[in-house]
């Protein structure tokens, strides 16, 4: 059963991403003094009084606007609106009651959900701020003074919420939800990507680069199992990121590269591997994530002859020749081409991040890998392995005893490495290998 959902919406640059931040406990959406920062809806888990549940920010609502940006933003927290269970409206008591608030106001009582007012930047303690009761006249729900900053009065929003939620028993959150990272630099195709696998327009697509700002996570259920995708902003290059919020948007996105399980590595199937892909690449490799190389846009992609797909993929591989183990896979997220592909990949390449392999197995795999080419040697004294074995997954790693570390070749590591996974698969996935000599302790 999902978990009840509370959706903090409100006119732009009221603190709604910051109240949101403080009440989850994280600093999952982008704070920053600009109107318009949040665009996505940005989903986070909140606990209180021992009873979870998830809250949505949203991003700033200004009706009427004619702005195309602006008006998916206004689709966006109605999105959010129509799945929340409660709401909860962010004012502020310095600018007091605007149009703009009036307008969303309305827009909330139409909506005929509990709809709670929090006046926030109510950053002094004592007396009631007079100016607060001014946003009475909006008729809606009840008020609370609250400081995102400071978090007054948070608690007792908090409260309110947990009583205008439904009263079932919500399960544990499961286990077995994969968390896919999609990754890549700006306008590849990662928000088109997501709505296509949703079937519904979860986050804001435009030609603009850097629409996306946040780490955004989705949950999504289908006949392959549970997944968590998370769409993240476009990363630029170092030398071009000038702004405050991208900056931001580049740290959320490494973030999201730490805590996923998967990176699906979207690149334009016209351009090729450019010197940002390998980079990004760069970053999911050495956090030891499962990996596809996603070539989006093959719509896109003029003159198809026979062997236009294998020479596209000979020279993604040749870009990304450090991630030979990762598959490719050729779609369209604008037509849907092999995206359904996608999912049997993911649980692949999962599984074998996951893997563990007994240590009997993997001595009769270094016995028969020695044997048929032997262990170098250096000035008459020859390497001797004694055995190997599993430490870890995520990704698998495996630790080799030695008698001398320093006779272990890197070129024979990697032979090493090559013969596991010859044997036992580990596609999708990087494989890390420490060499340990004799008289180290085993980890």
């Amino acid at each position: 059963m999902a978990k009840p959902l509370v959706a903090i919406v409100g006119r732009p640059n009221v603190g709604k991403s910051m109240l949101f931040n403080k009440l989850t406990g994280h600093r999952t959406s982008i704070v920053e003094d600009t109107p318009g920062v949040t665009r996505d809806r940005i989903y986070g888990d909140c606990e209180w009084c021992g009873r979870q549940f998830s809250m949505v920010d949203t991003g700033g609502i200004e009706p009427g606007t004619e702005n195309d940006m602006l008006k998916f933003m206004r689709r966006q927290a109605e999105i959010g609106i129509e799945l929340a269970d409660c709401i909860v409206m962010v004012a502020d008591v310095r600018t007091g009651v605007t149009a703009a608030d009036v307008d969303v106001a309305t827009m909330l009582r139409k909506s005929g959900k509990p709809v709670a007012l929090a006046v926030n930047k109510c950053d002094s303690i004592g007396p009631v701020n007079p100016d607060v009761y001014e946003f009475y006249s909006l008729g809606i729900g009840d008020l609370f003074e609250v400081s995102a900053v400071h978090g007054h009065g948070t608690g007792d929003l908090l409260d309110w919420c947990l009583a205008n939620m439904p009263d079932e028993d919500v399960e544990d959150e499961e286990s077995d939800v994969i968390k896919v990272a999609i990754v890549g630099k700006p306008n590849v195709g990662k928000s088109s990507l997501l709505n296509c696998i949703l079937g519904e327009e979860r986050v804001i697509v435009s030609n603009v680069a850097g629409t996306t700002r946040d780490a955004i996570d989705t949950n999504f259920e289908n006949e392959t199992g549970k997944y968590c995708f998370i769409d993240t902003a476009g990363m630029r290059r170092k030398s071009k990121v000038d702004d405050m919020i991208e900056r931001y948007s580049n740290m959320r996105t490494i973030n999201a590269i730490e805590r996923a399980d998967v990176c699906l590595i979207l690149v334009d199937a016209n351009e090729g591997v450019t010197e940002q892909d390998t980079k990004i690449a760069g970053l999911v490799h050495e956090a030891g994530k499962a990996a596809i190389i996603v070539v989006n846009k093959w719509d896109a992609v003029e003159d198809k002859q026979t062997n236009t797909m294998r020479d596209k993929e000979a020279g993604v591989r040749n870009g990304l020749s450090y991630m030979t183990y990762a598959p490719v896979v050729f779609l369209s997220a604008l037509t849907g081409q092999r995206v359904d592909r996608l999912f049997s990949v993911i649980q692949e390449v999962f599984a074998q991040n996951t893997s563990r392999i007994t240590t009997g197995a993997l001595n009769s795999v270094l016995a028969e890998a020695t044997a048929r080419v032997q262990p170098p040697t250096d000035k008459g004294r020859r390497l001797k392995i004694y055995y190997m074995t599993q430490a870890g997954t995520k990704p698998p790693h495996f630790v080799i005893f030695c008698n001398d570390a320093r006779l272990f070749h890197f070129s024979y590591q990697r032979y090493l490495e090559n013969q596991i996974r010859e044997i036992f698969g580990l596609k999708g996935t990087p494989v890390r290998i420490t060499i340990r000599q004799k008289g180290d302790k085993e980890e």
